[in-house]
């Protein structure tokens, strides 16, 4: 009778968990691996939407052009213009058109459907849950796949209708992976309110990245309690005569109307007001002069912000005392010309009443939770900076210090501070006054990353006759980002290869370009708003291209629809790129490869443990 051989037991038998942590770790390195090797999510980026919900709503049901940019790089580049632009039509419709021109069956049109649904389908990661509906997602993925069909897909007209309908679906499911936000959606138009409902529900929020804007800073900081803020952004709405907003978002303005119409007579306005009605034009000369007097508290309790510039009051009081010219107003009656920042009793009342209907207002709060807890001052996306306006730089092109930091270390703590305001918002906390006073300066502070200007005139512009004086000089950003040596400084700063921004209006109708010549910086704003230029400008980042597309303006867009058409869009080439950029080429994919490494590396230490204990045991 042999003896038995020792039993020596393995890591394997003395731990189960041993097992699974080796599962874990091969199931994370096998995910990464695949993650590295996709193809970058296909990117939107959009800017200074200011308001105009029902233009944006359409305009991103239509996913901004880039349908007809996705089906030429899809499809075979023998495929002209006019095949493509049907094929588009096709897709936005989800029905088969027939065109006795363009002369496709449907069994065309539904290999032509697969062929751009399997390009955009391929090396990417698919989302969780499916973009097919269930009625014909075998269908779809048998095609997909290059498997046979059931002959009724190609030889029945009513299934072959159902599966493009499907199909069309399923395309425009996927033709958009992430949005970039680059701030601004407040002000101008009445609808910034559609804008935020549509970007935080749930069909979008996920896919969206939002960095901040002035305007938005505007209403976050009289949301956080800053009284100036409050007013002016209460102003800017009246401005622009937008009651229905006021009303739809649940704001009382009974107490301010009947202050400022009982104030200011319409007959005694004066002054360069924008309203257009009798009530918007008391109510805007009411709440500039309330916001005037706050804003000059704000500037002698902060002297550190260095905006004594601003103090106009009292050079108003000495223009109303000797009568001197240059005043296109000079009715006042609620400015003491002793003490011309002080509020009167009836403004102090307006003001508090303002401060606590911003600070409690539900449904703002509903609005401005996705920012506060989304935005961002700045944000990296595929070896891009985004940001809204600029990174403050002097004149000789170094970063500028604000706050005793600079460049991405000002704008990280900018960040902490907007999030701190922002919880403390959320939860009801009370704020601290030096916060409050921190977004009234990055509304329209020099040094500001979201303003860039010397000075935001707002008095001179109402109240001055000399137009020279109305200007706002704009300071060193968009020079220095004409010269290579701050280029590259930025570059390296954010460890990035290219900058957009928006905020500064870029006229398409003049020849301005979005891209700079080497592609570097580019500025996505094209004046989207009809207060500006009507038109607008968007990104479109693929694996393959990087291009601007210039958007029709409304009357365009009803013009071509009248015709049955497309709505016109021209195409700014940025670059092109000969091989599908992964997400391994991506700072993200740079992190993503690290853990990658140090798993495998985790592992293959594991293996060897066991492989040494097999042998002991052997």
């Amino acid at each position: 009778m042999t003896a038995e051989k020792e039993h020596i037991p393995n890591k394997f038998e003395v731990s189960g968990g041993y097992v699974e942590k080796i599962d874990q770790l091969a199931s994370r390195l096998l995910e990464l691996d695949l993650e590295l090797n996709s193809n970058i999510p296909t990117t939107l980026w959009i800017s200074d939407l200011h308001g105009e919900g029902d233009r944006f709503k359409s305009i991103l049901r239509g996913r901004f052009g880039m349908l007809y940019q996705t089906c030429r790089e899809a499809l075979p580049g023998t495929f002209s213009m006019e095949k493509i632009q049907y094929l588009t039509r096709i897709i936005r419709k989800q029905q088969y058109l027939k065109d006795d021109v363009i002369k496709m069956d449907m069994q065309d049109i539904i290999l032509c459907l697969v062929e751009v649904l399997r390009y955009k389908t391929t090396n990417i990661r698919p989302n969780k849950g499916s973009n097919f509906k269930p009625e014909f997602r075998d269908v779809i993925s048998r095609l997909l796949s290059g498997l046979p069909v059931p002959d009724p897909i190609f030889e029945e007209p009513i299934v072959s209708r159902r599966l493009i309908s499907h199909l069309s679906f399923a395309i425009r499911q996927i033709l958009l992976d992430r949005i970039q936000v680059l701030g601004d959606v407040f002000d101008r138009g009445d609808q910034p309110d559609k804008i935020l409902r549509i970007l935080s529900s749930s069909s979008y929020r996920n896919g969206v990245d939002y960095v901040f804007g002035n305007h938005d800073i505007l209403w976050m900081g009289g949301a956080a309690g800053c009284a100036s803020l409050a007013v002016e952004a209460m102003r800017i709405t009246c401005r622009y005569d937008h009651f229905v907003f006021l009303k739809r978002m649940g704001f009382d303005t009974a107490r301010l109307e009947k202050f400022a119409i009982e104030t200011y007579p319409v007959d005694k306005i004066t002054g360069n007001f924008k309203a257009q009605t009798d009530k918007g034009r008391a109510l805007e000369k009411a709440l500039t002069i309330i916001q005037l007097k706050l804003e000059e508290q704000t500037i002698h309790d902060f002297p550190q912000y260095e905006m004594e510039s601003r103090l106009w009051l009292d050079r108003l009081a000495r223009m109303l005392k000797n009568k001197e010219a240059g005043l296109n107003d000079t009715f006042f009656p609620t400015i003491d010309l002793e003490n011309p920042a002080q509020l009167t009793s009836e403004e102090s009342a307006i003001v508090k009443d303002l401060v606590k209907q911003f600070t409690t207002n539900r449904k703002l709060k509903r609005l401005l939770q996705f920012l506060f807890e989304r935005g961002k001052t700045y944000h990296i996306q595929n070896n891009f900076l985004n940001i809204h306006a600029l990174v403050p730089s002097t004149v000789d092109g170094e970063f500028e210090e604000f706050l005793g930091r600079r460049g991405k270390q000002l704008l990280n703590h900018i960040q902490e501070i907007i999030y701190r305001v922002g919880q403390n918002y959320i939860s009801g906390r009370k704020q601290k006054p030096e916060d409050q006073a921190l977004f009234f300066y990055l509304w329209c502070g020099p040094k500001s990353p979201f303003f860039g200007k010397e000075a935001m005139k707002t008095f001179e512009r109402y109240f001055l006759l000399d137009k020279k004086l109305h200007q706002e000089r704009t300071l060193y950003w968009h020079k220095n980002m004409n010269t290579e040596g701050f280029k590259q400084k930025l570059l390296e700063e954010f460890g990035v290869k290219r900058v957009i921004y928006g905020h500064t209006p870029v006229n398409y109708a003049k020849g301005a370009h979005m891209a700079s010549s080497d592609g570097v910086s580019i500025n996505i704003d094209g004046g989207f708003a009809s207060a500006y230029y009507n038109r607008g400008h968007s990104l479109v980042h693929t694996p393959f291209q990087l291009y601007g597309i210039i958007l029709p303006t409304p009357q365009e867009i009803m013009e071509a629809e009248r015709r049955l058409e497309s709505a016109p869009l021209d195409i700014e080439l940025i670059d092109e790129f000969p091989q599908a950029i992964k997400i391994r080429d991506t700072i993200a994919g740079k992190k993503m490869q690290a853990e990658r490494d140090a798993i495998l590396a985790e592992l293959q230490a594991m293996g060897s443990d066991s492989a040494a204990t097999e042998f002991h045991r052997v």
